[in-house]
């Protein structure tokens, strides 16, 4: 049960350890592109090349779709990433109940976007938890964790790294299940990583560069943080944090590096609407950005 790319490697591992897969249950396809033509999900397309039965249902509070779930006589559901809520009746269908693939240590950054806010807070470690799933929100017991080292990453590699990690270890789990047993979390260290709001992706660039760097760090590659130069908006992809005082927002030298609320912050990566990424050089080659100017 899973959609994203995300969980993509876990139901590879699934596979390649010779698990029978008896079904893949993921979200709907939903339009995207100039043509909002309908665009399966990562997992979808991966159990279709499997030859695994797909199902993708709206929601699986009601009966119909908890007796199919029911139907498929699961041992075990195996979820990453899926998105919809597991209701009571679908957490106790498999024997096993239904592990999770969760990116982070539990039970810090329980909730939607655990890589994103671990790096946005500056934890130099996070990594993988397979917990049971309950009714709570990431509240259910442990069986086996994983270390990941943050290291500068961005998001999007931090989330492959933890993708893979969690693949394996959720192999193992699996090759232990009656052995392992079930921890209950601590209830010190409880944080919750909330969805990402939209409003939280513009630079404020009275914020310290620190700060920024790890938000721009932790915003990229999607949705990317920005900022505005000549009422365009850019999405920053990469930047580092370096020395350097003036007004917030102003560029200080001929590098575009910007003042912030402390220190500033130098654009390592750029994108313009529409456009590919782009390193700071190709950017200043195609949108001079002289030393005085100020950044929105």
């Amino acid at each position: 049960m899973g959609s994203p790319d995300f969980a993509v490697p876990t139901l590879d591992a699934l596979v390649a350890a010779g698990h029978d897969v008896v079904a893949a249950y993921c979200q709907p396809p939903r339009s995207a592109g100039r043509g909002k033509a309908l665009r399966p999900t990562a997992v979808q397309g991966r159990a279709e090349a499997l030859g695994i039965a797909v199902r993708s249902p709206v929601s699986l509070k009601n009966a119909a779709a908890q007796a199919e779930f029911a139907a498929f006589d699961p041992d075990v559901a195996v979820v990453a990433a899926y998105g919809l809520i597991l209701p009571q009746p679908i957490l106790d269908a498999p024997p096993f109940g239904c592990l999770n693939v969760h990116g982070s240590l539990l039970p810090r950054w329980r909730g939607a976007a655990p890589v994103q806010r671990a790096i946005m807070a500056g934890d130099e470690v996070t990594g993988v938890t397979i917990m049971q799933i309950e009714a709570g929100l990431d509240t259910g017991p442990m069986l086996l964790t994983r270390e990941v080292r943050i290291n500068r990453k961005t998001a999007g590699q931090l989330a492959d790294e933890i993708a893979q990690v969690g693949a394996a270890a959720m192999v193992e789990v699996l090759a232990k299940l009656n052995a392992l047993p079930l921890i209950t979390q601590p209830e010190d260290g409880v944080t919750y990583a909330a969805k990402i709001a939209k409003t939280e992706a513009r630079i404020d660039w009275t914020r310290p560069a620190t700060e920024l760097e790890r938000l721009v760090q932790g915003l990229a590659p999607f949705p990317g943080a920005w900022f505005e130069i000549s009422e365009e908006r850019i999405k920053l992809l990469g930047a580092e944090a370096v020395g350097g005082s003036g007004t917030p927002g102003r560029v200080i030298d001929d590098k575009m590096t910007v003042a912030c609320g402390d220190g500033a912050l130098r654009p390592v990566l750029l994108q313009r609407a529409g456009r590919s990424p782009i390193s700071l050089d190709e950017f200043l080659r195609g949108f001079p950005v002289a030393q005085g100017m100020m950044l929105a």
